[in-house]
């Protein structure tokens, strides 16, 4: 993934391993820029200007961390992802996804009250710069199949069964 960062803005990131993989973590002075998988196959790569700095992505990595050890449902972060105003009002419904259910891509495009936007629902998730955070593996297709994942298929399977969700051999959720 290539970030997109705003100009002279001085970012800080962290890594951290987690069951799914390695993480990384980015912010600024405005919040949390990127959460995202770096064993995946278009791990996002920490510019140059960037300074490692764990004390400062510390809250995001114990977060992470309470959820993977099913002690946090809902997270509480400076979110400031970078997007479109359109991917940032399908972020804004992602975000109300809660732990445990999923939604489809059609479901989200009647919410944001486009009904025949369930395609471009599913390009703004799949730019979701805050993996897990903004919850994009808790959506589905139409018939409850699990679709495309940036961390991979694997990734997001293990998220959902790690939220309690039931998924048969056909990659379905089951009731």
């Amino acid at each position: 993934m290539k970030p997109i960062i705003p100009q002279q803005t001085p970012m800080v990131f962290d890594t951290f391993s987690t069951p799914v993989g390695t993480m990384i973590v980015v912010q600024d002075d405005e919040g949390i820029r990127y959460i995202d998988f770096q064993d995946c196959p278009t791990p996002l790569t920490p510019a140059q200007s960037w300074q490692r700095d764990s004390r400062a992505c510390q809250s995001a990595r114990e977060q992470l961390l309470a959820y993977f050890n099913r002690e946090l449902t809902h997270f509480d972060l400076p979110l400031a992802p970078i997007g479109t105003e359109f991917q940032q009002r399908v972020w804004s419904v992602l975000a109300e996804v809660p732990f445990g259910t999923t939604i489809t891509y059609g479901d989200m495009a009647r919410q944001l009250h486009q009904p025949s936007a369930s395609r471009a629902v599913g390009m703004a998730n799949g730019r979701n710069p805050l993996s897990i955070v903004l919850p994009c593996h808790r959506v589905v297709g139409a018939s409850r199949k699990l679709t495309g994942y940036r961390g991979g298929l694997p990734i997001k399977m293990a998220l959902l069964k790690l939220e309690g969700l039931d998924i048969d051999s056909q990659h379905r959720i089951t009731p």
